[in-house]
């Protein structure tokens, strides 16, 4: 059985570049594929062309040009996925992930000191997947959430017990649109966020809606108290 984290890909099927060998005696079945996908592993040079496949299990980019040169995660190695088109976060609009490798943080990848000859995958704990057409981001993110809602068994929630879902849209409009449908939280069986590729901003959005719970609470409490006294 394949670890936690990004794993190499060298097995292919039929002629050309070829297609990715899925588990079909665990009921593993292809979803999607999308040509015309680089990827981008930590921080270093985006590896392309290639052609993206999302299966009910597992995420696998082939190379287009070479047939050596593959990789692959499994769903239930995704502690993250969104939606990037932050030019400052990243040049090109792309799926952004975070993957849990199993290690301990301080084991964690120095990935710019590390030169493409001495790549070591299970320090690798960023991917970003950038596609040549990004109209085609939101369909990819809408697929990463329905595939890693099927592998729930070994997605931990936090210790809140909180397992919120955001979606790509949420955090994009919040200025327009009415805050119970920007801001209200969609449970699912995943730990996935989709805000536009900044977590930090999806963890300070949650925060800030906790905290103002809070405020709302203590004032009904406050209001209960004068009301007691007169």
């Amino acid at each position: 059985m394949v670890g936690a984290g990004i794993y190499v890909v060298t097995e292919r099927v039929g002629d050309g570049a070829g297609w990715p060998v899925f588990g079909t005696d665990n009921g593993e079945e292809l979803v999607h594929h999308q040509p015309n996908v680089a990827i981008v592993l930590g921080h270093r040079a985006p590896e392309s062309p290639g052609t993206l496949y999302i299966s009910t299990r597992q995420i696998v980019w082939l190379s287009d040009t070479d047939r050596s040169k593959g990789f692959a995660v499994n769903f239930t190695s995704l502690s993250l996925h969104a939606v990037s088109r932050d030019p400052e976060s990243y040049p090109s609009p792309c799926i952004y992930t975070q993957i849990d490798t199993g290690a301990e943080s301080y084991e964690m990848e120095d990935s710019d000191s590390e030169d493409d000859d001495a790549l070591d995958l299970s320090k690798i704990t960023e991917m970003r997947l950038v596609p040549s057409d990004p109209n085609q981001l939101d369909t990819l993110f809408s697929i990463f959430c329905e595939c890693a809602e099927l592998n729930p068994d070994l997605i931990e929630e936090d210790e809140n017990g909180h397992d919120w879902v955001f979606s790509a849209g949420q955090f994009e409009n919040e200025d327009t649109d009415d805050e119970d449908s920007e801001l209200a939280f969609n449970r699912s069986a995943t730990n996935s966020i989709g805000a536009n590729g900044n977590h930090d901003l999806a963890h300070s959005v949650l925060q800030l809606r906790i905290d103002d719970q809070r405020f709302e609470d203590a004032e009904e409490v406050e209001h209960d108290d004068s009301n007691s006294h007169n």
